[in-house]
């Protein structure tokens, strides 16, 4: 299909959220009507920065209530529109037959829209690199749009943890299908890696684990996470910009994936001492590392870290397809910090001699 037109009209599902809303801002600063789909247009403590946003005025954005769980309730939002950004999550991860459900609801909607051309489906690297068994890891190290988790493994079920991993993969395959079948819109993939940046809404720090963990850190509660997997992130305003890439591209085709990272590593550990060495003049206390895996697990973290550190992250097809280049982890950190300090209102643990000014 074609890429989306500059100016066009694009439906954005979950435009509360970290992602979704820095994908509507984004749009909006690239001249496009956005319709921001949210569960309630009421609460303005989820969607007051929205209508803060330059373009509600004018109704150049416009929000429109919708619940994944609701079938249906996406078809006067998607009537008309040109494009689809399909961020939003489901309500759980565990029912795999609920996912199916919610996604082919949402790709009713599509079809009755008679306008829709171009979906670009939020999964997840998740879907990329996780697995059961971490010795996968060193037979298949390279981290590209081809890779997926070994799916033969007995052990990747959602009471094992994978069910997030499952379900982004069965959104990925349904939504690519369903595209092929109809002939008249395209569904492409975007697999964020782990997303840091400035949140824009105090709601937003408790939305998503990374900038919620950072959080932690601040408040002086720094804990180990992902078996020893480093961070392997991305901006959210770059993983913004990559969906809008990719709704404009015209060197993309249905069920093609890219993988949104900057390609940079960094261990816990690291992230939380990285504050204070990026904001000096704020006095965080470091907090120690509280590591709750079991002693199995802490037995093995040498060999663990040392599978990760030979991973190879790659970012290239869609910095071909997109143009697009990456912020550094150190500048998304630093907005992230002071986001959540003039946003959030969080209260960091200090040094002696160091107070938050007045």
């Amino acid at each position: 299909m074609a890429p989306v037109p500059r100016g066009g009209v694009v439906a954005v599902t979950g435009s509360a959220g970290f992602v979704g809303g820095w994908v509507v801002r984004r749009l909006l600063q690239r001249g496009y009507r956005v319709r921001a789909c949210v569960r309630n247009t009421a609460d303005l403590t989820r969607v007051g920065f929205l209508k803060a946003m330059p373009g509600y005025a004018s109704r150049r954005l416009t929000l429109h209530a919708a619940d994944l769980d609701q079938p249906g309730s996406f078809d006067a939002a998607f009537a008309g529109a040109d494009a689809v950004a399909h961020i939003s999550h489901v309500s759980g991860y565990a029912d795999q037959d609920h996912i199916l459900r919610v996604s082919q609801d949402l790709i009713d909607s599509i079809e009755r829209s008679g306008s829709v051309r171009r979906v670009v489906v939020t999964s997840s690297v998740a879907a990329i690199i996780s697995e059961m068994d971490l010795q996968e890891l060193v037979r298949r190290p390279v981290f590209d749009e081809d890779r997926y988790p070994d799916e033969s493994n007995p052990k990747r079920t959602p009471e094992r943890g994978q069910g997030y991993s499952m379900g982004k993969l069965a959104i990925e395959r349904v939504f690519s299908q369903a595209a092929a079948r109809s002939g008249r819109w395209d569904a492409i993939v975007c697999c964020p890696g782990d997303n840091v940046g400035p949140i824009q809404s105090a709601h937003q720090k408790d939305m998503g684990p990374w900038q919620s963990l950072i959080n932690q850190m601040l408040l002086g509660e720094c804990r180990q996470n992902g078996v020893y997997r480093p961070w392997m992130t991305v901006d959210v305003r770059d993983d913004a910009d990559a969906h809008i890439g990719l709704l404009e591209s015209p060197r993309v085709a249905n069920g093609e994936r890219y993988i949104a990272w900057s390609t940079e590593t960094r261990p816990v550990e690291t992230i939380c001492a990285d504050i204070d060495r990026l904001l000096p003049e704020l006095g965080h206390l470091t907090p120690p590392v509280t590591d709750d895996f079991p002693p199995r697990i802490r037995e093995r973290e040498t060999e663990m870290r040392a599978i990760w550190a030979g991973c190879q992250l790659r970012n290239d097809r869609i910095r071909a397809v997109t143009g697009m280049s990456f912020r550094p982890l150190d500048e998304s950190l630093r907005d992230c910090v002071e986001s959540l300090l003039a946003i959030a209102g969080t209260r960091p643990v200090l040094r002696p001699g160091f107070s938050l000014p007045d």
